[in-house]
């Protein structure tokens, strides 16, 4: 017998609802980005991410429910982000789960944000036909979170399908996180926001690739381009700092008499 979860993310400045099937198949799958509410503050802000998820997410459920051709009823238990994220947008979504679930009569489960991206990867390879091997490496780059885990799987003596995952940290990052590092660059660059997309496509040039080729083979830097040393850390070899670089950014940006700041560009009407 199929076992369909609706699940419901709210963990920090995008909302989303999903219908799973057995834990393996995605029935549904409706994100609602919250970019051009942040973009003009550079970053996420955290009230207003928390009232943007207030507001969506009966829509984004009633969405992901049609596109499964479900009801509401038909949903054998609800499963909703418990953290760690944003306290506000995380208890808009938590509490309407709980309503959810009181109000239907079916089970709550409350799912860890950083285990969700891991077992993400054991539904993209259900859905591409491979499963993974374990024990295997997994690296974590979402919001404020860099984490690199140790991820162990035996098979569950009820279902050789279901696997019960142990993790052990293995390192992570000392001060910033990827992400923070490429928003604050890109800040002081005024390139907009997000940041990501716009710091690897000036990447890919400056190294003379195209795409994503740069993250394949490294090409030798451009001569007169700015050089940043790499990171050193003491102790646990497998932990990141991404401030350094940051602040390499801040100093190049402060000190080279010929780079000027581009004005951010204007806000769409």
């Amino acid at each position: 017998m199929t076992t369909r979860i609706l699940g419901i993310e709210s963990s920090c400045d995008e909302t989303a609802a999903a219908i799973v099937a057995d834990g393996r198949e995605i029935l549904s799958n409706v994100v609602a980005s919250q970019v051009d509410v942040h973009r003009k503050y550079g970053g996420v802000v955290p009230e207003l991410a928390s009232r943007r998820a207030f507001a969506t997410h009966r829509a984004r459920v009633r969405e992901a429910l049609e596109r499964a051709g479900m009801r509401l009823a038909d949903v054998d238990a609800i499963g909703v982000t418990r953290g760690p994220g944003l306290v506000g947008a995380l208890l808009v979504g938590l509490t309407y789960g709980k309503v959810l679930a009181h109000a239907l009569g079916k089970p709550l489960v409350a799912v860890n944000h950083l285990e969700g991206h891991v077992h993400a990867v054991l539904l993209e390879a259900h859905r591409a036909n491979t499963r993974p091997e374990f024990p295997a490496v997994c690296l974590i780059v979402s919001g404020g979170h860099t984490l690199l885990y140790q991820v162990d799987a035996a098979p569950d003596a009820a279902d050789s399908e279901a696997l019960q995952l142990r993790y052990r940290r293995l390192g992570g990052t000392r001060d910033d996180a990827a992400g923070e590092a490429y928003d604050k660059v890109a800040q002081l660059l005024a390139l907009g926001y997000p940041g990501g997309p716009i710091v690897d496509q000036l990447a890919a040039q400056q190294r003379g690739s195209a795409g994503g080729d740069h993250l394949k083979q490294r090409a030798p830097r451009r001569p007169g381009g700015p050089q940043f040393g790499t990171p050193k850390l003491r102790g646990n070899a497998f932990d990141f700092s991404f401030s350094g670089i940051k602040t390499a950014v801040l100093y190049y940006v402060r000190d080279t008499q010929n780079l000027h700041r581009r004005s951010p560009p204007a806000e769409p009407r």
